[in-house]
C-alpha cells in the first residue's frame, strides 16, 4: 500500500483515466493506452509543463496533503477521570465546565493575554477581512502573510528600493484594531524579501503595529516562491518593485526576445533567508529599536538540527512566541508535490520539538512558548496536540479551518440578504440574527462601533467560540480546570506506535 496519493488531484484538477484501476507504485493507470489524452500529472505536465509543478488558482482556492499518513492523533483517545478537580473547588455546585480556564498568555516584557490558545497563522488572500475582524472579537492572535506588500497596488518605493508607501498594511491592522478589546493580537509576518524591502521597518513606524513574525522560508515554507510571469509589462512592474525575476525584463536583449513571440517567459522567484545568529540578533534589536513589543518565529518541520538551532536562536534573543508546521495543512502557495512529500507529519514534529525543548529546560535556557500547527481544525485535536506536547507545546495554530469558517459564513451572508437561505440552515429561522447564532450578542459587544458587523466575522468568532467550548468540555471530562494541568495521561495510546511514541517523550 502507497499512503502517497495517485497522480490524480484537485491541486491542478487531473484526473487517471481508469481511477479503479492503479498501479500503485508509481500512481500511474495500471494500463496507459496509446488512445489516451492525458488528463493525470503526467499528461497535464505533457501539456502545461512547470505550470504544473503548483496548485492551480492559489488566490481563490486553499489547499492541505492529500496524502495518507500512517501516524497521527487519531491513534490516539482522550483518557477521562471522575474524581477531583485539579484547578478548581472539589464543590459539586461550582465547579462545572464553565470553571475550566482556556485563557493564557505569552510574550517578553510585553504580555498578549488571550482568551484561548489558539493562533491563527499567517494569511493575506481570500476572506482576510473577517479572518482579522474575527480573531479580534474571539480574543485570539491572527497574523498577516508575508509580501502582503505586493499586492497593494499603492505600492511605492524610496529612491533606494525600501518601501516608502503601502497602506495595506494599515488596512489589514485596523480589521483586528477596531474589534480589539484587549486580548489578542494582529501580528505582520515577513520574509526575506520584505527584509530586504525594508516592509518590517515601514510598518512599525508607520502603523500600530505591536508584533513582527520572522518566517524562516519563503511562501512554500522552505522554498522559494516561484510564480509564472507572462506579461512583460508584468515582468518590468515586478522588477521594479525589488522583486527578483529571471530573465531580467530590463535587458534589452531579452526584451527584443520576448517582442519575437518566442515563448519566453518570464519565472518570479522569491528571496531564500540566508540568515544566521548574528544576522538574526541584528535584525530582532533593529524591530525592537522600532517598537516591537514582541518577536515571533515562524518555522516548519525542517531537519531536526535546524529545528534545534531555531529555537536556541529563539531562546537567546527572548523570543515570545515559536509556531512549527508540521506536514498536512497548508493554504496554497506550496507546490504539489512539497504538501504531500514534504517535511515532518504534525505529530511526529511535535515530538522533536519536545525533545529538544526539554534539553533547553535542562540547561536552564529561557523557553519560548510554542504553537504547533498542520491540519488542526477541531477540539479533540487541539487537546490532544496540547496534551502530547505538554509542558512545552502551549497553543494550537489553526489555518485552513479558520479560513474555511470565514469564508463559509460570508457567503451564508450573502445568500440570507438575497432571501436565498439554504435549506439546511432554514430550520433556525428566516433572518440573519436568528441563522447566525452569534449575531445578536457580537452586536451588542460592538454597538459603539460605527462599523458592519459582517457575517464571515461572525462565522470565525462563532467557529473559535466552539472549539473553546469543546476544548473545555474535554478538560472538564478530565478534571484538569486549567490549561497548565494538561499532560500526556490525558490521553490513551491505541496502537502499538502510539505507545512507542508515549514512551519517547
Amino acid at each position: 500500500m502507497s499512503f502517497s496519493p495517485n497522480l490524480s488531484t484537485t491541486f491542478s484538477n487531473t484526473r487517471l483515466r481508469t481511477p479503479d484501476n492503479i498501479c500503485d507504485l508509481s500512481g500511474m493507470c495500471s494500463v496507459c493506452s496509446d488512445k489516451c489524452t492525458g488528463f493525470c500529472e503526467i499528461g497535464m505536465s505533457a501539456i502545461r509543463g512547470s505550470e504544473v509543478t503548483y496548485p492551480y488558482n492559489t488566490s481563490t482556492q486553499q489547499f492541505a496533503s492529500e496524502k495518507k499518513y500512517p501516524f497521527d492523533y487519531s491513534h490516539f483517545n482522550i483518557n477521562g477521570r471522575v474524581f477531583g478537580a485539579t484547578g478548581a473547588a472539589e464543590n459539586t455546585e461550582q465547579t462545572n465546565v464553565h470553571t475550566a480556564d482556556i485563557s493564557c498568555e505569552i510574550g517578553y516584557k510585553k504580555k498578549i493575554k488571550l482568551k484561548a490558545p489558539i493562533i491563527l497563522p499567517a494569511m493575506a488572500k481570500l476572506n482576510w477581512k473577517d479572518y482579522y475582524s474575527g480573531a479580534a472579537m474571539a480574543g485570539i492572535i491572527a497574523v498577516i502573510g508575508e509580501n502582503v506588500v505586493k499586492n497593494d497596488p499603492e505600492l511605492n518605493h524610496d529612491k533606494n528600493g525600501r518601501i516608502s508607501y503601502a497602506p495595506i498594511i494599515g488596512e489589514m491592522i485596523n480589521y483586528f484594531r477596531r474589534f480589539d478589546k484587549g486580548y489578542g493580537d494582529i501580528v505582520l509576518q515577513v520574509n526575506a524579501d520584505d527584509v530586504a524591502l525594508g516592509t518590517p521597518e515601514y510598518a512599525l513606524r508607520n502603523f500600530d503595529l505591536k508584533t513582527l513574525e520572522i518566517k524562516f522560508g519563503q511562501a512554500a515554507k522552505g522554498i522559494q516562491h516561484v510564480a509564472p510571469v507572462y506579461s512583460y509589462e508584468d515582468a518590468v512592474s515586478i522588477k521594479k518593485n525589488g522583486y527578483l525575476i529571471f530573465p531580467d525584463p530590463l535587458d534589452p536583449k531579452v526584451k527584443e526576445e520576448f517582442d519575437q513571440d518566442n515563448g519566453l517567459y518570464f519565472m518570479q522567484y522569491g528571496r531564500l533567508p540566508m540568515w544566521d545568529e548574528t544576522i538574526l540578533a541584528e535584525m530582532i534589536s533593529r524591530y525592537r529599536s522600532l517598537g516591537a513589543e514582541n518577536i515571533f518565529f515562524k518555522m516548519a518541520g525542517f531537519d531536526a538540527a535546524d529545528i534545534r538551532r531555531v529555537l536556541k536562536i529563539a531562546s537567546m534573543n527572548k523570543i515570545a512566541l515559536v509556531t512549527f508546521d508540521g506536514a498536512g495543512g497548508g493554504t496554497g502557495h506550496s507546490p504539489c508535490k512539497m504538501m504531500n512529500e514534504w517535511s515532518f507529519p504534525t505529530i511526529e514534529l511535535e515530538r522533536i520539538v519536545y525533545s529538544i525543548m526539554t534539553e533547553l529546560e535542562k540547561e536552564g535556557a529561557w523557553l519560548p512558548a510554542i504553537a504547533i500547527a498542520g491540519g488542526i481544525t477541531m477540539e479533540d485535536m487541539m487537546f490532544k496536540a496540547l496534551a502530547l506536547g505538554a509542558p512545552y507545546i502551549n497553543m494550537v495554530a489553526i489555518g485552513r479551518g479558520a479560513m474555511a469558517a470565514a469564508m463559509t459564513a460570508k457567503n451564508v451572508g450573502e445568500m440570507i440578504e438575497k432571501g436565498n437561505i439554504p435549506s439546511a440552515y432554514q430550520i433556525f429561522g428566516d433572518s440573519f440574527d436568528t441563522i447566525f447564532r452569534e449575531a445578536k450578542r457580537i452586536k451588542y459587544l460592538y454597538n459603539d462601533l460605527d462599523v458592519p458587523i459582517t457575517a464571515g466575522s461572525i462565522g470565525l468568532f462563532s467557529y473559535i467560540d466552539r472549539l473553546s467550548l469543546g476544548l473545555k468540555l474535554l478538560m472538564t471530562l478530565n478534571r484538569k480546570f486549567s490549561l497548565q494541568y494538561i499532560d500526556q495521561t490525558d490521553v490513551i495510546p491505541l496502537t502499538r506506535e502510539a505507545k512507542k511514541y508515549l514512551e519517547s517523550i
